[in-house]
């Protein structure tokens, strides 16, 4: 990568520091870096303006470009004909009336998914 940089670079964790790095290492001229990861509310994305001048591209993707209008429907069908095993993803369930701490522990169980009843 030394003075070369890669061809594609993916970032998804939403890490900032991941997600400048992984624009900064694309090959100029042709290097692209797809983010991914959803990064915190406060962050700022900062580089050299000389990244973007340079034929670097950098994309991003938020829930894989998912259009719940024309996809969900598909997604429900699969799941109502058991095509579709969700429930091994959920790791925590709480009654509705917790909705607001769900979303206050959010951030803390960053890889891990919930339902609210």
């Amino acid at each position: 990568m030394a003075d070369v940089g890669v061809d594609r670079s993916l970032e998804c964790t939403g890490h900032i520091y991941a997600m400048i790095s992984a624009f900064e290492c694309v090959h100029d001229d042709w290097g692209v870096a797809v983010l991914v990861g959803e990064p915190h509310k406060e962050a700022v994305f900062k580089t050299h303006p000389m990244n973007l001048l340079n034929e670097r591209t950098l994309k991003g993707t938020f829930l894989g470009n998912y259009k719940p209008r024309s996809d969900l429907p598909c997604v429900v069908e699969k799941y109502m004909n058991k095509e579709l095993e969700l429930e091994k993803f959920i790791t925590h369930q709480l009654p509705f009336s917790d909705i607001n701490m769900a979303f206050d522990r959010r951030p803390l169980l960053h890889h891990a998914h919930g339902s609210v009843n």
